[in-house]
């Protein structure tokens, strides 16, 4: 979908008045791909909005080899407006599959596997490996903890050793093809939207 499909033009007057709105986009319109109650508002005034109903689930990925894949696990991530997106290993991330969607979220890193864990034991998060080495269970078979870190490996290497060692478990996600894995970006909507199925989405 272009950009011009996705946007609306300029507002008619007279426009809204309060806090949230930017002047510039009522002046000149948006073009950004936000819900419409979210047209013409500023990137923190949309944060903001989004933090009051926070999924109380995280994610993490391990960057060890620049993964192209980590700005579609943080839209994912944004779709499913979860509380925190982790980034192990290398600071830098490619983020143009991100979408800008990495302003409306929170994205931190850590430089080490060690670093992390320790800050997901003082929030008391389980970490739950996806990954489909030997010994992971089936996701249709398994628990998904409520308090829940879901990590990945990046792209073609996987999770560390390291990391599947930290992990209280690994869960697969069962596949009937003839490839051995799926792209860790489609990984992650998937286990995301599972997540959601049996805690979210089940009290709706």
């Amino acid at each position: 979908m272009s950009q011009s499909q996705i946007g609306v033009g300029p507002h008619p007057r007279p426009w809204p008045v309060g806090p949230q709105y930017n002047q510039d986009l009522l002046e000149n319109g948006d073009s950004r791909n936000v819900l419409d109650k979210y047209r013409y508002w500023t990137v923190a005034a949309i944060k903001a909005d989004l933090d009051k109903n926070r999924v109380d689930l995280q994610i993490a990925i391990e960057n060890w080899q620049h993964d192209m894949n980590i700005g579609t696990i943080v839209r994912n991530a944004n779709a499913f407006n979860l509380s925190a997106v982790h980034i192990i290993g290398r600071r830098h991330w490619n983020k143009r599959g991100a979408m800008v969607t990495d302003r409306y979220l929170e994205v931190d890193h850590f430089d080490t596997v060690a670093e992390f864990v320790e800050a997901m034991a003082k929030q008391g998060r389980e970490i739950i490996a996806i990954d489909n080495l030997p010994g992971a269970v089936a996701l249709s078979k398994t628990e998904l903890p409520a308090r829940a870190v879901l990590v990945f490996g990046g792209e073609g290497p996987g999770l560390s050793d390291e990391m599947a060692t930290a992990s209280s478990k690994m869960v697969a996600i069962e596949q009937f093809g003839s490839t051995r894995s799926v792209n860790v970006g489609v990984a992650s909507g998937i286990i995301l939207y599972e997540w959601m199925r049996r805690y979210i989405l089940t009290d709706q």
